[in-house]
């Protein structure tokens, strides 16, 4: 399965106020990165690196400005970029109360539909009334859960879906994120990959991708990240990890959708691009 990729000359497409549609983001946003870029910023750890636009980095703010910056229960934010054959937690701009409204069902609001045939991925389990999960797992209540496109999207090539998974129930949790790893999930959140026979890019090529940001004014000298995970280190955050991980895996069949998928440190969220 594949996403067609096309042209579009910018005369030939109004650009609106508001969030934009995908025909917009091809003309007048064109993407700074490439899916193997993206792979390498998440393999290594730097999640800032994933960015928005800078032109619509300003269009998103200007709308936000307008409109609630209260998260009401969204806690949690997985971030899922997926490229169709072939997917990432972002900017919430619409109002906290039209998300609510979402909690297990399917998104009716973003202009960025998703490809994802809903029949061709797992359900989600229904909540107990009287139990509350700890912990976000892969098989989440329905009730407790919201996947959502992101109406503003990384600088990503069209043919990659950037898809919000918001939870109320906590990610990082004692029972999941063992004490030895906690400051380093802290400041590099959790991330993985399904959907790819080949390793995803090694860290050790994240040079050669940083001319794509700079725009940004992001170099090696200006990456805040942890050094290199000891094996031990390595399985205990792949624990960490699990149960998003075989979430993503339930729900975007490794068949037809290679992902990557993060969830930002918790003391960075929201951090970038609300202010």
């Amino acid at each position: 399965m594949t996403i067609s990729q096309v042209i579009l000359n910018p005369k030939d497409v109004p650009l609106r106020k508001g969030p934009p549609t995908r025909d917009e983001l091809v003309a007048h946003y064109p993407a700074n990165f490439t899916w193997t870029q993206l792979k390498t910023f998440v393999n290594s750890g730097y999640l800032h690196a994933l960015v928005i636009p800078t032109v619509l980095t300003h269009a998103a703010l200007l709308v936000t400005s307008g409109s609630s910056k209260e998260t009401g229960n969204f806690k949690y934010a997985i971030s899922t970029g997926h490229q169709e054959s072939r997917l990432n937690t972002g900017l919430l701009v619409r109002q906290a109360n039209e998300l609510a409204a979402a909690w297990g069902k399917p998104d009716t609001l973003s202009l960025l539909t998703s490809s994802l045939d809903e029949g061709d991925s797992q359900p989600q389990s229904t909540a107990s009334p009287d139990v509350v999960p700890k912990y976000f797992t892969r098989n989440p209540p329905r009730e407790y859960v919201s996947i959502i496109q992101n109406d503003w999207p990384y600088s990503i090539p069209p043919e990659i879906e950037h898809t919000l998974i918001w939870t109320s129930l906590p990610i990082y949790h004692e029972d999941l994120v063992h004490e030895s790893i906690s400051a380093r999930v802290k400041q590099d959140g959790l991330w993985g990959f399904t959907g790819d026979t080949s390793p995803p890019p090694s860290p050790s090529t994240l040079p050669q991708c940083l001319p794509a940001l700079a725009d940004w004014g992001i170099t090696m000298d200006t990456l805040i990240r942890s050094n290199q995970p000891t094996p031990e280190e390595a399985e205990l955050l792949r624990r960490a990890g699990e149960e998003i991980h075989e979430f993503i895996r339930n729900r975007w069949n490794e068949s037809n959708w290679e992902t990557a998928w993060f969830v930002n440190p918790p003391l960075a969220l929201f951090y970038t691009y609300i202010v």
